[in-house]
């Protein structure tokens, strides 16, 4: 293969391509990455799927397909966001950047998202003083 001076061949997407669309890699002899920065990008998106939920990219996008490319909670962004539980690491499915983190800042408690959503229809909680100290919850 004929490469031109100032140009490599990555072998992740067999391309030729200028020296500044690679990585610099100090113990590489060209002092360059084997993989150009966009297929290196892609096989970390790839191995960070599989290293943290146990699954591909492919099974991902099924998954965003079955949800109709939207977020399963709120129905309206886009799916970008691999939802799991922090104690099980079961996938759950793929949510917008919003309502992941929602989930997050309610530490996944379904209680807590249950208040959230009792809350937002007009029904908060608020305790009944019995005696100093000692609440009851109303019935």
């Amino acid at each position: 293969m004929d490469v031109p001076e100032g140009h490599k061949h990555c072998l992740g997407c067999d391309d030729i391509k200028p020296w500044n669309e690679w990585h610099r890699n100090a113990s590489a002899s060209d002092g360059l990455f084997t993989r150009c920065k966009a297929c290196k990008a892609a096989k970390g998106r790839s191995d960070h799927l599989k290293r943290q939920y146990g699954i591909t990219e492919t099974e991902r996008d099924e998954m965003i397909t079955s949800q109709m490319g939207l977020c399963a909670i709120c129905l309206n962004a886009p799916a970008v966001h691999v939802d799991h539980c922090h104690e099980t690491g079961r996938v759950r499915g793929v949510l917008c950047f919003n309502c992941n983190s929602g989930l997050g800042l309610l530490r996944d408690d379904p209680d807590a998202a249950n208040r959230a959503a009792d809350y937002l229809e007009g029904n908060a909680w608020k305790p009944i003083l019995v005696a100093p100290g000692v609440y009851q919850l109303p019935s």
